[in-house]
């Protein structure tokens, strides 16, 4: 079974960080309401969910990928790049170590969940605003006994490497090509987001399923056209504060932890 964790919706998610983004207002009832129908997606989809509390002090902590890397094994707890995150980090490692072996990202490393992209036993990382060489060497140290092999990808245009990046089935990515070279990834096959959908490469699966924003509908066709099973949500608030699906929710396989 799979096993997500989620955190709700902080009443400060206005001050949120942003890079790439002008800030807009935020309807924080709005954002609930679709981070509510978010989680009953990955319910649907056979997932377990734990829901953490939001905190109005931590106004990015909806977005819980940024705070830790799962695999087969163990949860790395990450020390995101932007400063005002750090404090985020504090619930999901007292939730996180109770279940699974756990690493820690220490100082001078940053990283942050967003940058890394699993696909199969190789870890791909973006070398963003968030994520630095010191954050990845230890990664790769870090993971190099439980067999993952890390490497690091430039990013540039974006926040994060899945926003230009994420997989969508074994050996498939959705990509944005004019923020990630597609030659870092000559092992897979990539479906390319529709040209007018430039933020569309953004995709959550869950077991056989897609869970795509709604706002896409041009890229989502074209995963349908690839034979994939596409659960479409609206996350329009959420992205303003420059979120997608995969930021909202950390998913792991219970069957596949190992003993600490």
């Amino acid at each position: 079974m799979k096993t997500a964790l989620v955190r709700g919706v902080s009443s400060a998610i206005g001050s949120c960080e942003l890079t790439h983004f002008t800030r807009q207002p935020i309807d924080v009832a709005k954002a609930e309401r679709q981070h509510r129908a978010y989680v009953g997606a990955l319910r649907d989809l056979g997932c377990r969910v734990h829901e953490l509390p939001a905190d109005p002090t931590l106004p990015d902590s909806v977005f819980v990928e940024d705070t830790a890397v799962l695999v087969d094994g163990v949860a790395v707890i990450a020390r995101p790049g932007a400063a005002s995150r750090r404090k985020e980090i504090d619930a999901i490692d007292a939730f996180l170590s109770l279940r699974l072996p756990v690493l820690r990202i220490e100082s001078p490393g940053t990283l942050d969940g967003g940058d890394v992209l699993r696909v199969d036993r190789t870890l791909y990382v973006g070398t963003s605003g968030r994520t630095n060489a010191a954050g990845i060497v230890q990664l790769r140290a870090g993971l190099a006994s439980y067999g993952y092999e890390v490497r690091a990808v430039r990013v540039s245009g974006c926040l994060h490497l899945k926003s230009a990046v994420t997989e969508v089935g074994d050996g498939l990515l959705l990509i944005q090509n004019e923020w990630v070279d597609a030659d870092a990834f000559s092992d897979c096959t990539c479906i390319e987001v529709d040209p007018q959908e430039s933020r569309a490469a953004n995709a959550l699966r869950v077991g056989a399923e897609i869970v795509y924003p709604a706002a896409y509908p041009r890229t989502a066709a074209r995963l349908r056209d690839s034979g994939l099973r596409v659960r479409l949500v609206d996350v329009s608030e959420l992205a303003k504060a420059e979120g997608a699906v995969t930021c909202c929710s950390l998913i792991w396989d219970a069957a596949a932890v190992c003993p600490s």
